[in-house]
């Protein structure tokens, strides 16, 4: 991780937009069941929001991720996340300032869904030693 994506992950929880910063309310302090962390680092990209104890990553999408060569990048960044054992929900950020319980009921399931099932290297050690 370079100085530079340190600081720019720095400016962007400082310049949260409104949804960010809704959305950042509720999932802090393991309200979700989740430890969240916010404008993370991942590989090349600064992720929303990311539960790496449930390998969840939450993106908020503003009106510019519509336009085609946008929704090409996050395709590949979605793609990358997913090699690295992420899962992505992508969710609007009109539909988080105007469905914020069911954005968060989604996120909830994801959570529950991650624990129910092992993790990578859980699962590698249970095929390893047939546990």
């Amino acid at each position: 991780m370079s100085e530079l994506q340190i600081e720019r992950a720095r400016r962007l929880r400082k310049d949260m937009t409104d949804a960010e910063r809704q959305l950042w309310q509720k999932l802090r302090g393991r309200q979700t069941g989740g430890r969240f962390r916010r404008q993370a680092p991942i590989g090349p990209y600064i992720v929303d929001f990311v539960a790496f104890d449930h390998r969840l990553v939450v993106e908020l999408d503003g009106g510019q991720h519509a336009e085609p060569e946008q929704a090409d990048h996050d395709q590949r960044r979605t793609a990358f996340l997913e090699v690295e054992g992420f899962r992505v929900l992508r969710f609007w950020n009109n539909e988080v300032l105007g469905n914020t319980e069911g954005v968060l009921e989604s996120i909830l399931d994801a959570i529950q869904l991650a624990g129910a099932a092992p993790s990578p290297s859980r699962r590698e050690s249970i095929e390893r030693h047939g546990a």
